[in-house]
């Protein structure tokens, strides 16, 4: 057997670690929003358009594969597998970052499969904020990508046992997103975004946005089982949730475009980050999950139901499609989101 690099052998840690963490029950800030009931929608399940944008791209559908993994044999496998439901299902999917692939051109091949596999799809290549113009370049071309997620982690970077503790990024966004051949999303990795962020990135070019809320996979968690001493445990409820990124992200909606992620359970959530602003969700710990205990046609199946449930919800809701959920829905949010909004000066 081939030994594997420190670099793809930290690629399957993640994967064990986020397995080894995650929990189907585990309560986040989704549970803090209640959808005002209506008795008379006046609609037809068969009138509801799932029809969103992504990355100036028309997809059938409001959500999407997001940033997992790629970077060995195993995680190349794995890619394969959710290429195929991406393809299937006709949804947007994103590879993990492949810096790895920069490092280590023979990787390139764990990335490159989701584009062989899914040659019509829309596909995000992933990397992180320091890196050069031509690398930016090189990660496209490697998967034909119709677009860029940019990822954002200093967290993650700062638990993470041989992370960077340099974290000068800003000035590079704005080159790379003023000089890339396509639409560049830049992401948070499960910390969320503030307003305060928001604002640098629009003042730096960006137009879309990730927020990438905590709620899901826990990357201060992974690193810390990694660190020797597990040291750094007590930075495990760090950053801002999905939800409370999307209130941050209120005041620059018709600036800038808003995907969501982060803790996304169900179809339920889908529809809530939905009707907070967010133009489509993305998922990756859920689907992970499903994709390693139940196998690939059984999380094809599941995605496939909650297309259909999507539908249904929308309905319940009086909505016919993705625009109209944050002018039609009617949100009531718990007393502790309430203390944030106002804490943040966030109006609702």
């Amino acid at each position: 057997m081939t030994k594997l690099s420190p670099h793809a052998h930290r690629k399957d840690e993640h994967v064990f670690l986020a397995e080894k963490f995650y929990a189907a029950t585990q309560a986040n800030d989704f549970d803090q929003v209640r959808f005002i009931h209506q008795s008379l929608p006046e609609i037809a399940v068969a009138e509801v358009d799932l029809t969103s944008q992504l990355a100036e791209q028309t997809v059938a559908l409001p959500f999407y594969i997001n940033a997992m993994t790629g970077g060995s044999p195993r995680t190349q496998q794995l890619n394969q597998q959710l290429a195929t439901i991406a393809r299937d299902l006709n949804i947007p999917m994103a590879t993990g970052s492949q810096s790895v692939a920069l490092k280590e051109t023979e990787l390139a091949a764990s990335f490159a499969i989701v584009r062989q596999t899914n040659p019509n799809g829309v596909i995000l290549a992933n990397i992180g904020a320091d890196v050069t113009l031509a690398q930016a370049e090189q990660v496209i071309d490697m998967l034909q990508a119709n677009a860029l997620q940019i990822h954002l982690n200093t967290p993650q970077e700062i638990v993470m046992p041989e992370g960077e503790q340099r974290f000068y990024w800003l000035d590079n966004l704005a080159q790379l997103v003023a000089k890339l051949p396509v639409p560049v999303i830049v992401k948070e990795v499960g910390f969320g975004m503030s307003h305060e962020t928001l604002a640098q990135l629009m003042a730096a070019g960006v137009q879309y946005v990730d927020l990438g809320g905590r709620g899901g996979t826990n990357f201060v968690e992974i690193e810390n089982a990694r660190r020797p001493q597990h040291d750094l445990d007590y930075l495990t409820g760090w950053g801002q949730s999905t939800v409370e990124s999307l209130l941050e992200s209120r005041a620059y909606a018709q600036q800038l475009t808003i995907y969501a992620s982060g803790g996304v359970r169900n179809p339920l959530d889908i529809v809530k980050a939905l009707a907070l602003g967010a133009r489509s969700v993305g998922m990756a710990g859920t689907i992970l999950h499903h994709l390693q205990t139940e196998g690939p046609a059984a999380t094809s199946a599941l995605l496939s139901t909650w297309r259909d449930q999507l539908k249904l919800i929308f309905a319940l809701l009086g909505c016919r499609n993705v625009s109209e959920l944050p002018r039609k829905a009617q949100l009531i949010f718990s007393p502790e989101l309430l203390s944030y909004a106002s804490q943040r000066q966030i109006k609702l």
